[in-house]
């Protein structure tokens, strides 16, 4: 069971993952040691899955993030579009679907042309991949995880 210590823990590693055991132990009027138990304890339970570094993709030239809505020929071919969809390194992320899409993909590119060639070169021509629709992010206002 997770208490509000653990979600104390969760929710400041969650806003900086480089904080060290004192930091939170100091927060929370507990020890350094309290803190890495709790921490193993959700790790083991698979609560704590990893820690990230944050990039940003317009420093490092992906200046376009677009969101494509892939309808699959048929419900069957998930498992083979899927495979072949993390093929392709543009895709960030990927996430099977109810409504409209069978499958909703980030994509991340350095331009229009990159895109386009993404798109008709190597995308559209999966075999499982009936239509799709992109989605061009003009920003993106809020970027944050979920909170204990």
């Amino acid at each position: 069971m997770i208490d509000n210590l653990d979600k104390n823990i969760i929710n400041a590693l969650t806003e900086n993952a480089r904080l060290s055991y004192a930091e939170i132990a100091k927060d929370n009027g507990v020890s350094p040691a309290t803190v890495h138990v709790r921490v193993e304890k959700l790790r083991k339970a698979g609560v704590i899955t990893g820690a990230r570094t944050t990039v940003d993709a317009r420093k490092l030239g992906y200046d376009i993030t677009c969101f494509i809505g892939i309808i699959l020929r048929q419900a069957g071919d998930y498992p083979s579009a899927l495979e072949k969809l993390r093929g392709l390194p543009e895709v960030t992320e990927a996430y099977y679907t109810t409504g409209q899409y069978s499958v909703l993909i980030k994509v991340m590119v350095r331009n229009i042309d990159d895109l386009q060639k993404l798109l008709v070169e190597r995308l559209q021509v999966i075999e499982e991949i009936q239509s799709t629709e992109t989605l061009i992010s003009l920003q993106a206002p809020i970027q944050r995880s979920i909170r204990a």
